[in-house]
């Protein structure tokens, strides 16, 4: 296999490769969680990891939660480097007392003495009619919450590498894989490994407006950005990457050259994390603004099982267009 071939794969292949690399590397890695074993994962994720690695490694729970993710945290804490799986996250509102009250406080209620180098991967987000337990999209909440990293890979790269670095971190890492994104194809290296999880990326360069944003939504940001270009509106789009630490350097540096900012954030917008972004901004280049912050949400509702309900309530590349264009012509 040379340096540079590329592999055509999916972003479920992407994050099934990186569990495999990890397992390998490292004995003191294992996967455990609802299904994940005989069944291969909720999400097909886990696929065959059962048969290669044996049921020591790959390790299927009872519907427990609490339970699980407890043992991996006590797993953690004994020198292991578990990878705890949650089906979506809705359901990790039954692991919060877990992570929020021990995995993230253990370092500091220790005096320093103990860390949790837990890695807990999760389904987030809309778009597959899985309706209002499965569907919701909750990792602001998580990026409130200090002790914890919470990432969210949107690029094959991302959900190829970001895992091994997220074991090789002391503290606990949450991990949130849009459910949207799970059939996506395209090039890899074929080498490709860990990559850096603390700062975002401009995945298109532009000097009219910032668009800010993660995920899945990302895509449709970028698909906005190409129909933009063609009306002569140049967009930079900010793929954030990480939500806890939040790269507020690389988007307010990108502010002082558009001086426009849209924040396109599929979660509920009261108090959601586009809320967050938007004070950075007033606290960090509001003299570099020629118009207000904009940003578009999910609607503050359970996600509908409709499609077209469901549709309706998740941010949409045409409402970023509408809205790029009003905030770009109207202040020009």
């Amino acid at each position: 296999m040379s340096k540079n071939e590329m592999i055509q794969i999916t972003y479920r292949e992407a994050v099934r490769e990186a569990i495999r690399e990890a397992l390998r590397r490292d004995e003191r890695v294992f996967l455990l969680g609802e299904d994940v074993g005989r069944y291969g994962g909720c999400f097909a994720v886990s696929k065959g990891l059962l048969e290669e690695f044996g049921p020591e490694r790959i390790i299927d729970t009872p519907l427990s939660e609490s339970g699980f993710t407890g043992a991996g945290i006590g797993a953690a804490l004994g020198g292991m480097r578990p990878i705890v799986e949650i089906m979506t996250v809705n359901f990790s509102l039954l692991a919060a007392d877990q992570i929020i009250n021990n995995a993230a406080t253990f370092l500091h209620m220790s005096g320093g003495c103990f860390n949790v180098p837990l890695v807990i991967r999760m389904s987030t987000g809309g778009g597959k009619q899985l309706a209002a337990q499965h569907s919701h999209s909750l990792e602001g909440w998580y990026a409130h919450i200090p002790g914890i990293k919470v990432l969210t890979p949107a690029t094959l790269e991302d959900a190829r590498g970001m895992l091994w670095s997220a074991l090789e971190d002391p503290d606990p890492v949450l991990i949130f894989e849009h459910q949207s994104l799970l059939n996506m194809e395209g090039q890899l290296l074929a080498n490709a490994g860990a990559v850096d999880i603390d700062r975002a990326q401009i995945r298109r360069p532009g000097s009219d407006l910032s668009v800010i944003t993660y995920g899945a939504s990302l895509f449709k940001a970028l698909e906005a950005a190409e129909i933009l270009a063609g009306e002569g509106i140049e967009v930079e789009v900010i793929d954030l990457r990480a939500l806890r630490p939040l790269d507020d350097a690389t988007f307010l540096t990108s502010i002082a050259s558009t001086h426009r900012a849209l924040i396109v954030d599929e979660g509920w917008r009261s108090g959601g994390i586009s809320a967050e972004i938007c004070a950075r901004i007033m606290e960090g280049a509001f003299y570099e603004l020629d118009a207000p912050v904009e940003r578009i949400c999910g609607a503050e509702v359970p996600m509908p099982y409709a499609k077209h309900l469901e549709e309706a309530a998740m941010p949409q590349v045409e409402a970023i267009v509408t809205t790029a264009k009003r905030m770009v012509r109207s202040n020009g």
